[in-house]
């Protein structure tokens, strides 16, 4: 094709082509996706929500274990086992421990009482001071339940080489104290138990 009498033709740059070219090649030159917990679009990139569906799923077998071979509730044995490694302690110590609120740290530590795995002592110049504390069947009861809660936590990592479950570990022990941090610092409202309500 000859030139053209005026001289090499310009082809002014379309200003979204580079922008349509890093979409249409994000993602696909390195053969990866762009991770979606760092940018999240939907439900299923929350961080917390993807935490709280393999609590739920690798808890199953536990709950299992624990109120079909050994009669405990998931809730009491969280309680045994801090119990047994914190020894005797106030049960509102407990409860921060625990994550509960004390209303269902008193349930759970009564039923404890009442299957006798925990003994509770009151003072008897201050009745409203009591400690609570693992009888020796509460220590059998642990002694028994602790390996088999351990054999479950083993059995799910098992999936991961040594050096991916120390790369958890600490991630895990980072995330722990920046949502430690972020709980301390929100200014948010309370939310009240009841309808949603807020309180000061």
């Amino acid at each position: 094709m000859p030139p053209s009498p005026h001289g090499p033709t310009s082809v002014e740059p379309d200003p979204a082509s580079p922008q349509k070219a890093k979409q249409h090649t994000e993602g696909q030159d390195d053969g990866q996706k762009p991770p979606g917990m760092a940018q999240p679009r939907s439900l299923g990139d929350l961080l917390l929500y993807r935490l709280s569906r393999l609590s739920g799923a690798a808890s199953l077998p536990a709950v299992r274990l624990c109120e079909g071979r050994y009669g405990i509730t998931r809730r009491e044995w969280r309680m045994l086992a801090l119990l047994a490694e914190g020894g005797s302690m106030h049960p509102s110590e407990l409860a921060v421990q625990a994550q509960l609120d004390r209303a269902r740290t008193s349930r759970a530590l009564s039923a404890l009482v009442a299957k006798g795995w925990v003994r509770r002592t009151v003072q008897a110049s201050d009745q409203r001071y009591a400690r609570v504390a693992l009888t020796d069947t509460g220590w059998h009861l642990h002694a028994q339940l602790f390996p088999d809660i351990a054999g479950l936590n083993r059995e799910l990592l098992s999936v991961l080489p040594p050096e991916e479950i120390a790369a958890l570990d600490a991630t895990l022990q980072r995330l722990q104290a920046q949502a430690e941090h972020l709980a301390a610092t929100c200014d948010l409202p309370k939310a009240g138990r009841q309808r949603g309500r807020t309180r000061a």
